[in-house]
């Protein structure tokens, strides 16, 4: 079975790289096809990768608290390059300040993102909800 393609990186000025190897490894080691954009990735160059690798999912981490102003946009950016219903995936620390999540949640939501994720989620959480959203079954 052909392995499952995600994009992943960490946008916008943002240069926390510890995380993104994390994640790296992680979903390598679950059985995924990474193409690994590193840091300070805009969405132009996010979008690009999965055009050019076909993925399947991109996922998006930011650390430095600036995630919701770096990802506006960006589903409507994956739309208008052919990329309509790509999984967009992101997490970290997205916003400014202590927020309650679920309201972080609604706003990612209602940008067009698949799935929002707080600081401290487990790459296995985000394994499992990539698997689960992209119908793969271990």
């Amino acid at each position: 079975m052909e392995k499952k393609k995600l994009v992943i990186g960490v946008i916008g000025a943002d240069v926390h790289a510890v995380g993104n190897q994390i994640l790296y490894h992680a979903f390598e080691d679950a059985g995924f096809e990474v193409i690994n954009l590193g840091v300070m990735v805009s969405q132009e160059e996010f979008v690009a990768a999965a055009i050019e690798s076909d993925a399947d999912a991109i996922v998006i981490s930011s650390l430095y608290g600036q995630g919701e102003l770096d990802c506006r946009g960006m589903r409507q950016k994956c739309d208008e390059a052919g990329l309509k219903g790509i999984l967009l995936y992101v997490g970290g620390n997205i916003v400014i300040g202590k927020q309650p999540f679920d309201e972080v949640e609604k706003r990612f939501k209602a940008m067009g993102f698949d799935r929002s994720f707080p600081p401290g989620t487990s790459p296995e959480e985000g394994i499992r909800l990539l698997k689960e959203d992209l119908h793969i079954v271990d």
